[in-house]
Formats: structure tokens, C-alpha cells, sequence
């Protein structure tokens, strides 16, 4: 237990899995959310002379199963193995935690939806401007802007990201003008300086200015981006080679749609549960990729005309030719989800 009790205090705001033998053990708090969410028994632990303690369990082998019921509930899961074999090792065992898989930060297929984004957001106010960048690392899609109230909160409608993090400092402002949320996560204050966050994004991206990737001069943008790259770093998420790109969201590129508008027109969710979204309806797409890039065509609509026509003119080349939309079609289904293979190769996390 003194040994749970020192990781523990390492990871205060997230659900500890303390691998023991065969399962992953939880206590106290922990137990109790646990036993809520995963719907396990909730027992007690005698600690000798100390007092006893809640507990709750489940084998190594289910892990699967119960970690996407925990980060779909908005909790961050820290995983703790053992880092020894204990047969060769006399007195407790060496652990350490291997993941933090937060809602926001994840590339596990269980938790994943597979037709839709998982967007990290953070954010960052300064003197009314606010600055946001959006970034998926199952999929290394990495992107920022900046402007006024209205338009971050039109852009949080139409991303619809699973976790936030963003300053202390900013906490009360965010909170009032934009929560509540279902995860955040509150960030010290340095990490949201210029300079800082312009160093994380230039040795990111291996280059010595930012001019090339058409963000140069969105200070609170460029801001906000730095704190998303460090909460990277704080979650253990260390091979990050496939985020080689920063894009700038523009709000002259796109009709921007708000939560409302989104809500009531059913585009990605019904109101009602036995209704249909018009995603749904439409989405026929071969691949993850396709559904993924479809919702977010549908979420923000073009504006340049020149844009639209060459999308139509795409459209009316594959409706007016059968044979080349079925040969397109087969050789797609045989193709898996690219961008996050992709991406777990870069993660080191591939496997056959």
C-alpha cells in the first residue's frame, strides 16, 4: 500500500489500475468510481494495524473491456504494471505506470469511434482574443486558430472535442463562456507562454520558424497549440513523430455553424433517440477516413465557390461513370484505417 500511495500521489486526478498478480487492483475513491462505472463488486481490503479500505477488481486479461467504459465516462486512467517478473524478484515487486489514457488522448481502438475524430482541445484567452488548437494523435491531424468568443464557441460546436486543458489563470473565464465540460484538465501557467509554446512547436516540427505552416503572427493560437504538445508530454505520450503538420483553421473558409443550428438540424446527432442524424443517412463511405472526413465537410460547409465546383465536378465524374466508382469502392474496402495505423506505427504501438 506504500507503494500504491507514492504512484498514487504522482497521478492525483486520475483512476489508478495497480497491476497485482493476475488483475488490476483499485482503492479507496478509486474503488468506488470503479465499482460505479464498471459495475464490479466493491469489497473491502483489511491493511493490518491501519484501517481497512475499499476495493475493486478485475482480471489483467479484461482490460479492453473496462478501460473504454472508464475514459468514456470522462475519467483520465492511469495504468500501473509491473515492471519485473516476480518470480525472479524477492520483496515487492518494481511498478511504474506504462499510460495515461485520458478522453482526449487516446489511440486505442476499443475507445475510439471509428467514424469520427478525438479531438484534444486547448484553449487560451488573452485581452478578448482566444486563441484554440485541435489536435487527434490517433490520427496526427493538428490544427489551430484564433478570434473572438462567438467564433471559438462555433468552432468547439462543430469539433466537438473530447477534453479540454487550458491555465489556471483561464480557468474561471473558459469555464463561465464555454462549459461546462464532461473532461478538462487545468495546466500551470507557464505552460502558456509565447515563447514556451512557440519552442514546443518548433522543435515539434524540427524547423526554425513557423512562417511555412501559415500560423505565423496567431500568437494566442500558436499559445494555445504549445499547451496541447506539453499535456502530451505530461500524459507519457513521448513518440510523436507522425505530427509533422500544423494547419490554420480559417474563418473565411467555411460557414461556421453553432451547437444550435448543429443541434436542431440533426446533422452528426438526432434529438431524439429513435430519430435519425443526416450523417447516418448519407455516410456510405468505404473507409474510416471517408466517414471521418464526411462529417467534418458536413460541419463546415464551404464558402469559395471555386472550392465547391471542383468538389461537384468529383461527385458527377464518379456518378457518371459506374464501372471506375465500383473499381474505386473495392480497391478502398481493402484498404484498413491508414491514418491511425499510420499513426501507431509512430506510437510504437502496432501490432500484427
Amino acid at each position: 500500500m506504500k507503494q500504491y500511495n507514492q504512484i498514487k500521489a504522482q497521478y492525483p486526478g486520475a483512476v489508478l489500475l495497480f497491476r497485482v498478480g493476475d488483475f488490476y487492483e483499485t482503492f479507496d475513491a478509486d474503488a468506488r468510481i470503479a465499482s460505479k462505472v464498471l459495475g464490479i463488486i466493491l469489497t473491502k481490503r483489511s491493511n493490518g494495524a491501519a484501517s481497512e479500505m475499499d476495493l475493486a477488481g478485475f482480471p489483467h486479461h479484461s482490460l479492453d473491456t473496462y478501460l473504454p467504459k472508464l475514459v468514456r465516462a470522462g475519467y483520465r486512467v492511469a495504468i500501473c504494471d509491473q515492471l519485473e517478473d516476480p518470480k525472479q524478484v524477492k520483496g515487492i515487486v518494481k511498478r511504474g505506470v506504462t499510460e495515461l489514457v485520458t478522453p482526449g488522448v487516446s489511440y486505442n481502438d476499443k475507445i475510439l469511434e471509428s467514424n469520427e475524430s478525438n479531438f484534444l482541445a486547448s484553449l487560451h484567452v488573452n485581452n478578448g482574443t482566444w486563441g484554440l488548437s485541435l489536435l487527434d494523435i490517433s490520427t496526427g491531424d493538428f490544427q489551430c486558430t484564433e478570434g473572438d468568443l462567438a467564433f471559438i464557441k462555433k468552432m468547439v460546436s462543430s469539433f466537438r472535442p473530447k477534453e479540454f486543458v487550458f491555465s489556471k489563470n483561464n480557468k474561471s473565464i473558459i469555464l463561465q463562456e464555454l462549459g461546462p465540460f464532461n473532461s478538462f484538465q487545468l495546466l500551470d501557467d507557464w505552460v502558456y507562454q509565447f515563447d514556451f509554446a512557440l519552442d514546443k512547436l518548433l522543435q515539434q516540427f524540427k524547423t526554425q520558424s513557423l512562417k511555412g505552416y501559415g500560423i505565423q503572427g496567431l500568437d494566442i493560437a500558436i499559445t494555445a497549440a504549445g499547451g496541447s504538445l506539453h499535456y502530451l508530454e505530461q500524459t507519457h505520450h513521448h513518440q510523436t513523430g507522425h505530427l509533422q503538420d500544423i494547419r490554420r483553421l480559417d474563418e473565411s473558409d467555411y460557414v461556421w455553424l453553432d451547437g444550435f443550428t448543429i443541434r436542431n438540424l440533426e446533422l452528426v446527432r438526432p434529438i431524439y433517440p429513435e430519430g435519425h442524424a443526416l450523417i447516418d443517412i448519407i455516410d456510405s463511405c468505404s473507409t474510416p477516413m471517408g466517414s471521418r472526413l464526411l462529417r467534418q465537410w458536413m460541419l463546415l460547409p464551404l464558402k469559395e465557390k471555386s472550392k465547391i465546383e471542383q468538389r461537384l465536378e468529383t461527385v458527377t465524374q464518379f456518378k457518371s461513370d459506374e464501372s471506375l466508382l465500383s473499381e474505386t469502392q473495392g480497391m478502398l474496402r481493402e484498404i484498413g484505417d491508414l491514418q491511425r495505423l499510420c499513426s501507431k506505427v509512430a506510437l510504437k504501438r502496432a501490432n500484427p
